[in-house]
């Protein structure tokens, strides 16, 4: 069953902290949520008791955090965990964005539910939170050929064209906020799968 609606509390972006992560396609997550600060003129702060960086913005007079774990990609779990219970956010109140290597550069999807599909971000998500029910934001990074070079592939930056697609469907995406801000799930869905 696809959830109808949603009730935005927190956007969790996923990536791996420091400067030599920056650029890599593992960090589509930061990208995003990065460039939803930057939209609506919000600061992240580090804050050690979420192992991470927080910041904060109001969408349609509703207050969202915004959330970039800083405990490496495989243990984002622990993070979001930390933030949920502290701000007492539910898991289908979230909204996690993450780099997709199933979309192609250029293609941004909303889901809600669903497995890890070898994501370990959020396979340890759901590991810590013991559900799957948080709504996820897929940004397409396209993929390698071989499963045996995924970890590479991810793990390293995207061309400029690749960049270009990539940013283009950040901004398609962050446009939908306000209708995501608003519960419409479903109306942000048709507008970002339409483009």
């Amino acid at each position: 069953m696809v959830a109808r609606s949603i009730d935005l509390k927190a956007i969790v972006g996923l990536g791996n902290p420091g400067p030599k992560y920056s650029e890599t396609r593992h960090n589509a997550g930061f990208w995003f949520v990065d460039e939803v600060a930057r939209k609506y003129s919000a600061v992240f702060r580090p804050e050690k008791k979420f192992h991470g960086e927080v910041a904060k913005i109001t969408l349609g007079g509703k207050e969202i955090w915004l959330f970039k774990p800083g405990t490496f990609m495989n243990r984002s779990g622990l993070a979001v965990k930390s933030l949920l219970s502290f701000y007492r956010i539910t898991v289908d109140q979230m909204l996690v964005v993450h780099d997709e290597i199933d979309l192609p550069p250029g293609t941004a999807k909303l889901k809600n539910g669903g497995g890890h599909g070898g994501h370990n971000g959020l396979r340890d998500i759901i590991n810590q939170l013991a559900s799957n029910d948080f709504h996820r934001l897929r940004i397409g990074v396209g993929h390698p050929g071989s499963k045996d070079q995924v970890v590479d592939y991810v793990l390293h930056n995207a061309s400029r064209d690749e960049r270009m697609l990539i940013d283009q469907d950040i901004d398609d995406a962050v446009a939908v906020l306000p209708d995501l801000a608003s519960g419409a799930l479903e109306q942000a869905m048709q507008k970002l799968h339409s483009k």
